[in-house]
């Protein structure tokens, strides 16, 4: 299952958000929305989201990463299913953590084993990064 491409999205009052279909027939019944990297949204496949948390606690325990990430991980995420109409409940301290104002357009991208939410700006920004470090003659495995 792979998760590609970009889309707008509007988010209503109430905090709810319809994912492309094409996105939603790949999540199956319930996903899990948490904290991202970039100050983004992460939507999650169950089964990737459990594997991740396990790895995650393996981590702990070993020393390699710290408690203070599980916990907050943890304390972010949240298991959502959709509704008749494809739609998420998107929590209020998510949308804080990724500055998206309720009733505002936002960004829904691929981004290979999940899928992102973002404000639009923020995205373009760090897209811009991206496209800039792709076509670097310097890539590792360019010539």
């Amino acid at each position: 299952m792979l998760f590609v491409g970009s889309h707008e999205r509007q988010l209503d009052d109430k905090g709810r958000l319809a994912l492309p279909a094409v996105f939603r027939t790949q999540l199956g019944e319930h996903c899990y929305l948490a904290k991202g990297s970039d100050k983004c949204i992460e939507v999650i496949p169950a089964p990737q989201f459990e594997a991740d948390a396990a790895a995650l606690m393996e981590a702990t325990r070993r020393g390699e990463t710290s408690r203070h990430a599980r916990r907050s991980l943890a304390n972010s995420a949240a298991a959502v299913v959709f509704d008749k109409q494809g739609r998420v409940k998107v929590d209020d301290a998510l949308l804080e953590f990724a500055g998206i104002p309720l009733d505002s357009t936002v960004r829904i991208t691929g981004n290979l084993d999940r899928i992102e939410i973002w404000e639009p700006a923020r995205q373009r920004e760090l897209e811009a990064l991206g496209d800039d470090e792709l076509a670097s003659p310097d890539r590792p495995d360019g010539e």
